[in-house]
């Protein structure tokens, strides 16, 4: 079964992310759900717009070169936030800041992200951004499939021993992102995209379709199993996937000892803070001391840009160059010097932290969770111990033609989705037909315009450049065309208009203008002239409780007082 009704290009959703909508981007394994993202960063950064780019887990960030969410936003591993991390969190001068700075917001991985966690970061951006807005009004560009691999609960330390519930319910930790209310209030437009450019062959998208769909037959299952593994005639260069750290470990170090030669050890190295480097150490798919031997199977961890190869590619080692660079025979007979490689974490034009390896690992065996997002020519997959929903599906959609796949077991968890994704999932693609009619109805100066005026609500530039990360100047302009139209005596509604920025965005301005000490309470305290007593309440409440978060304060008035007010208010506090 396919589904010809969703018919959305990647230029399709490209054009919609552009105009600043909160847009949940999705579409089945090998749709470009990352070259899209990429895309789109480009973009933003030709504009001079740094988006915050994140995902639910150290790996995936590393894939697209960007922080774990928890990470990002100070929540790191806590199951709940209470007014003191929120404060903590707002007075870290780093995370903070950025929280503050950022205009758009990208978590890769979606679906392995519980609905607890997304509503928790969802509180810290309302909280640092004095906004009650959905994530504080940052644009939330959220990605992934939610048919692969489930929010992690965690009963141990690997991340490859995930065990879900009994009933999944039972546990708030496993529920999806989208069951939250910070999910809902975001008002997402979802994007569906169709293309397919992994996959090769019609027979092998059919069974991976009613895979998805749950609805597999006699013959699909037939087919399948008619690719159980006959030890004689599986090529000795094919990588084997597990559900289980164990076994993939246990078969890499027997082939590796098997080789004779001489051993070259790797070991990573890494810059900036020490945190940061251990989170790209856990997420980076090459280990922290890679060994290698001539003929060691191997897999290359990373896209390379000139096009020599990407995350997945996989070879053999056939020798050493004098500076011990590793050569690497690929399947396709091209031979490749695997010269070391970097990984960042990166905010605001700034490297946080950096680690430099070889970008290979043994690839005799790898999980099923470290193969997401990879695709391969072939693979010897042994899912009779999956137990996880989504595990057989991540598994058999790495590989490009049913040809090139190799099954030692198949169990009947394997090939189950979860029951609750089916339902959803066909409200995803229904809404995405929707958005796709609606803005191809659009004419084309109305979505330009969209476009415009959220690139200057960003502060990024009209017109793309090529000058790389010119954001900090851009936002002193900004800041600087609104002190000027407050010194000559304009309000906030009249400087928003003739900005085209909404009054949130000026508000926000007039906070770094006071931070930076540009203006002073008396300037702000001409806009609030028709407020004076409403001002000196919240200014005694505000000596009580603080100013850092406002929820207490918003609370103690009943929720009477807006956000923005509050803000006013604090932006003329002296203490």
């Amino acid at each position: 079964m396919r589904y010809n009704d969703v018919a959305m290009t990647q230029d399709e959703a490209l054009n919609i992310l552009k105009t600043g909508v909160n847009v949940f981007l999705t579409g089945e394994p090998g749709s470009g759900k990352t070259y899209l993202v990429n895309r789109y960063v480009e973009y933003l950064r030709g504009h001079g717009i740094i988006p915050a780019i994140t995902a639910s887990t150290g790996i995936a960030a590393t894939h697209i070169g960007g922080m774990t969410i928890h990470s990002w936003s100070g929540v790191g591993i806590k199951n709940q936030i209470t007014q003191y991390d929120l404060r903590r969190i707002e007075d870290n001068p780093r995370t903070g800041r950025k929280i503050k700075n950022a205009n758009i917001l990208i978590i890769d991985e979606i679906s392995m992200l519980s609905a607890r966690m997304f509503s928790m970061v969802d509180e810290v951006c309302r909280a640092v951004r004095n906004s009650d807005e959905a994530f504080g009004g940052l644009q939330v560009v959220l990605v992934g499939d939610f048919f692969q691999l489930p929010p992690v609960v965690r009963r141990t330390s690997d991340p490859d021993e995930r065990l879900p519930f009994e009933n999944e319910s039972d546990d708030p930790a496993a529920a999806f992102a989208y069951q939250s209310s910070a999910w809902r209030d975001l008002g997402l437009t979802v994007c569906y995209l169709s293309e397919q450019y992994r996959q090769e062959d019609a027979a092998f998208l059919d069974i991976l379709s009613a895979l998805r769909s749950g609805s597999l037959t006699d013959d699909h299952k037939k087919r399948l199993l008619a690719r159980g593994a006959i030890f004689n005639e599986i090529p000795k260069s094919v990588t084997k996937l597990f559900p289980h750290n164990a076994d993939v470990d246990r078969v890499n170090e027997r082939e590796l000892g098997n080789l004779l030669g001489a051993v070259h050890i790797f070991t990573m190295q890494g810059s900036g803070q020490a945190h940061l480097i251990e989170q790209l150490k856990r997420g980076c798919l090459s280990p922290e001391k890679l060994q290698l031997k001539i003929g060691a199977k191997v897999m290359f961890t990373k896209n390379n840009f000139e096009g020599k190869f990407v995350n997945g590619t996989t070879g053999t080692v056939v020798g050493f160059r004098a500076d011990d660079i590793p050569i690497v025979e690929t399947r396709a007979g091209k031979r490749i010097a695997a010269e070391p490689a970097d990984w960042k974490i990166e905010v605001e034009a700034e490297t946080l932290a950096s680690v430099r390896q070889v970008p290979l690992r043994l690839a005799w065996a790898i999980t099923v969770h470290k193969s997401q997002g990879m695709s391969l020519d072939a693979a010897i997959i042994d899912l009779g111990n999956a137990f996880e929903y989504g595990q057989g599906y991540v598994a058999l959609s790495r590989v490009r033609t049913l040809a090139g796949l190799y099954l030692l077991g198949l169990n009947e968890r394997a090939l189950e989705v979860h029951p609750d994704i089916l339902e959803k999932d066909a409200e995803f693609r229904a809404a995405s037909n929707r958005a796709d009619e609606q803005f191809r109805s659009m004419q084309p100066r109305d979505s330009e315009l969209m476009e415009g005026r959220f690139i200057h609500a960003c502060g990024g530039y009209a017109e793309a450049s090529h000058v790389p990360h010119p954001v900090k100047a851009l936002k002193i302009d900004t800041y600087a065309k609104t002190l000027a139209l407050i010194k000559d005596g304009k309000n906030i509604p009249d400087i928003a208009g003739s900005r085209s920025l909404t009054e949130a965005t000026i508000l926000t301005h007039l906070e770094k203008l006071r931070e930076r000490g540009d203006i002073s309470p008396g300037d702000i305290g001409r806009l609030l002239a028709d407020r004076q007593t409403l001002i000196q309440d919240i200014h005694i409440a505000m000596r009580r409780l603080g100013v850092k978060p406002l929820k207490p304060v918003f609370d103690h008035f009943n929720g009477d007082i807006s956000y923005e007010t509050l803000r006013l208010a604090r932006l003329t506090f002296e203490g």
